[in-house]
């Protein structure tokens, strides 16, 4: 149901889960060498995952307490990736792989803040549901 907002912004994470990861890179290594997710499969594999769960969220609009449960999930698969991010960029050796840090690394962050208000408006949802019930 694309009428609802958090299909919007379900459809926003994926955008930025799938389709972005390809135009901004995350670093720059020593060698003057752009790192995007498409280079290493556990950042390709992370963020498609965090794009299929926002996919099967988006059609599961039938059902609000699993898409609620998938919404989370998907939010704590982004957090993983951004302490993944963290501590490759933040390694105790310095200079040893990461030279410059680009925007790519800040991706999770504004899929975990779509998601959230995704979440925040299925939840509304559901409480507008349980209300009506209560009126019967």
């Amino acid at each position: 149901m694309i009428q609802r907002i958090q299909t919007l912004y379900l459809i926003l994470a994926v955008v930025i889960s799938a389709g972005l990861i390809f135009v901004f890179q995350l670093w720059t290594n020593n060698e003057g060498v752009s790192v995007f997710a498409k280079d290493n499969y556990l950042y390709l594999g992370l963020y498609f995952g965090s794009a299929l769960l926002s996919l099967i969220s988006i059609f599961s609009f039938k059902n609000r307490k699993t898409q609620f449960m998938l919404g989370r999930l998907n939010i704590i698969l982004n957090f993983i990736l951004l302490g993944i991010f963290v501590t490759q960029s933040l390694n105790l050796s310095g200079e040893a792989d990461v030279s410059e840090k680009g925007i790519g690394i800040l991706l999770p962050v504004f899929s975990i803040v779509c998601l959230a208000l995704a979440n925040k408006a299925i939840k509304k949802d559901e409480d507008l549901v349980k209300s009506v019930d209560r009126l019967r």
